[in-house]
């Protein structure tokens, strides 16, 4: 199975005649990464993650495009209410084709006066992709995407969890909240506490396709 990265927290998986995408959200290549996918897994509800108005356009195009999401997703692609399958934290269940398992539930506290939303963290293939969250899952992992830059999390709560999820191999996401400069500092500390734990650190830019 490949993975292709693109900007901040999107990434595609490709298995064979199989596509799969994960959180096209504002700060991504959307179009480019839903081309020939019908498959979409949403983690949760905000603009970073999931560009209502692309995503609508997209799937007018491809009528066969289905979405996996949280409910409240559901309420904001209003035009396509009838493709979207509403997922919870502890589910297993079959996306086009791949084995998708959920975690986590919601998202992580930015502040007490900011309402906390619904957030569901994939397993697929042994990918773990945690949204906006922190959770840990019960589960192997064979790689973990790490929030890089986020104001919900410190960079000591982000060297955790990349330790505590104990995957061979972890990848960046979520760094188009930072700078290069402090994108660049975390990944270090995540790498080097990481790497005591035999997890590699492996920096990808947009558009870098990874084998796993």
């Amino acid at each position: 199975m490949q993975l292709t990265k693109f900007t901040h927290s999107c990434v595609r998986f490709d298995d064979g005649d199989r596509s799969l995408v994960i959180d096209p959200g504002m700060f991504s290549e959307v179009d480019e990464a839903l081309d020939g996918v019908d498959t979409v897994l949403i983690t949760h509800e905000h603009p970073d993650h999931l560009e209502v108005e692309r995503v609508t356009a997209a799937a007018r195009r491809n009528s066969r495009m289905r979405i996996w999401a949280p409910a409240s997703v559901g309420a904001l692609l209003d035009e396509l209410r009838d493709r979207v399958v509403a997922v919870t934290a502890g589910e297993t269940f079959e996306a086009g084709g791949f084995e998708v398992r959920t975690f986590g539930g919601q998202h992580a506290v930015i502040h007490p006066t900011i309402p906390v939303v619904p957030n569901v963290g994939f397993l697929i293939g042994g990918v773990y992709h945690p949204g906006d969250s922190l959770i840990v899952p019960p589960a192997e992992v064979k790689a973990v995407f790490v929030p890089i830059g986020a104001p919900w999390a410190n960079a000591a709560q982000l060297v955790d969890f990349a330790v505590s999820v104990r995957a061979a191999k972890t990848f960046p996401a979520h760094e188009a909240t930072t700078s290069p400069a402090g994108a660049g500092i975390v990944e270090s500390h995540i790498a080097r506490v990481g790497g005591q734990f035999g997890s590699e650190f492996v920096h990808l830019d947009t558009g870098t396709v990874v084998d796993v």
